[in-house]
């Protein structure tokens, strides 16, 4: 599979979420799948590609040039993509995804992860989106995503967009898990 990896480039947040990363990338690697990513060297970034790097894997990091022109691109790379900006980016990670896996991170794994939600909500992007829930990070939103449906923003249905892994070795056991989702997802896109 070839596997989106939504992540910060964070340093200063807990060691826990770039260990969490880290052991991630290790597992991915190790059971054959091709690693997708932002390409930053930095934090659960660097992390998430080191373990994969270390144990033979195949990662593509995809980096905007002003990135690149400021040397925040991991150099050991197997593929590295250079596109002109961010919304290049986020269109390059996701396209040809088997699933998602979205760490703990900031604005920008939150922007990625709800552009993945939409377009999964309107049958664009029909893949598993998982949520690493390193030291509960994803519960508050979890909680709120559901408070959204439960003041009739989403349906109940849209809950299965999207599932928790407590731990880097629940991640590929609830790709296998995700519910299907197919294209019929346009007719419950609306609220009813």
């Amino acid at each position: 599979m070839r596997i989106c990896v939504y992540c910060a480039s964070s340093n200063q947040s807990d060691q826990a979420f770039r260990d969490a990363a880290f052991h991630l990338g290790e597992l991915l690697a190790t059971a054959g799948h091709h690693i997708v990513y932002g390409g930053g060297s930095a934090g659960s970034m660097g992390a998430v590609a080191n373990g994969a790097l270390s144990k033979g894997g195949e990662v593509t990091g995809v980096l905007p040039r002003f990135m690149a022109d400021l040397e925040w691109g991991h150099p050991g790379l197997t593929h590295l993509e250079l596109v002109s900006d961010m919304r290049e980016r986020k269109h390059q990670l996701l396209t040809g995804s088997d699933a998602v896996v979205a760490l703990p991170g900031g604005c920008g794994t939150l922007e990625e992860l709800f552009e993945a939600i939409t377009l999964k909500r309107l049958g664009l992007y029909l893949n598993p989106i998982i949520l690493l829930d390193t030291l509960g990070y994803w519960q508050p939103l979890d909680a709120f995503l559901h408070q959204i449906i439960a003041q009739h923003f989403m349906n109940p249905e849209h809950a299965k967009m999207w599932s928790r892994a407590a731990t880097p070795e629940d991640v590929l056991p609830a790709i296998a898990q995700a519910p299907k989702w197919d294209a019929h997802a346009r007719e419950r896109a609306v609220v009813r």
